[in-house]
Parts: structure tokens; sequence; C-alpha cells
């Protein structure tokens, strides 16, 4: 399956479609938190605990629940220490780094572009 085949609408296989079969998950990845998740992880290996601290507002609740959507999809590889207490990292798999590095892409765009949308959003509403 080609890319340009997911984006054609005509395709059998485009994510336009209800029933695509990838279309879970492109609702995983571009989820707000998933994508916060994988690019706080892109540097490198982290606890929990560094990931609810460098993700701001995310409940670990549903920090816990993103890690594992995003482990099940095989984009995340959880490594339990043996030790006392027991400690827990989180690392990006290769697939997970390859999807992270699309997304920081993403990610840079809307940083760049946020004033121009931020201005556009505006003028939209002071037109209505």
């Amino acid at each position: 399956m080609t890319v340009s085949s997911q984006v054609d609408a005509d395709s059998e296989n485009s994510v336009f479609r209800r029933d695509c079969p990838s279309r879970d998950i492109f609702e995983h990845l571009t989820g707000r938190w998933s994508l916060l998740v994988l690019a706080a992880l892109r540097p490198g290996s982290r606890r929990f605990h560094q990931l609810r601290d460098r993700i701001e507002g995310i409940s670990e609740k549903m920090l816990s629940q993103t890690l594992r959507t995003l482990e099940r999809d095989g984009l995340v590889e959880r490594t339990v220490l043996p030790v006392r207490p027991p400690q827990v990292s989180y690392a990006l798999t290769r697939l997970g780094e390859e999807a992270a590095r699309h997304l920081c892409g993403l990610i840079s765009w809307i940083g760049a572009s946020a004033p121009e949308i931020r201005t556009a959003r505006e003028s939209w509403d002071n037109s209505r």
C-alpha cells in the first residue's frame, strides 16, 4: 500500500473511508496526547514521572492509557528494571522513531505557523 493510496479518496484503503484498516492507527497517532508523548520520547528513554512532568496538563491516568495504546501499536517499548522498587522506562521503537520524526515536523510547522493562524482566527472572529 502506498502513501498516495492512503490519501486517494477513491482508493479502497483511503484513510478517508470509514472502513480503512489504518484509520484507528491514524486516530491514535494524531491524538493530542499521543503526539506529545511521541515527541517527548524522541530524545531518548524516559521514566513515567519524567514524561508526566514534561507534558504539562496530562493526568497520570491519561498518560498511562496513552502509553499502553502506543505500546500496543508497536510504537513504544516498556522496560521494567528488576530493582526495588521496580523502575519502568519507555522508549520509542524503530517504528515509533519514524512516526515521531514525521510528527515532530508537524509540531515544528505548527509552532512556526501559529502567529499566522492566530491572526487568521482573529480576522475570522472579527468578521462575524
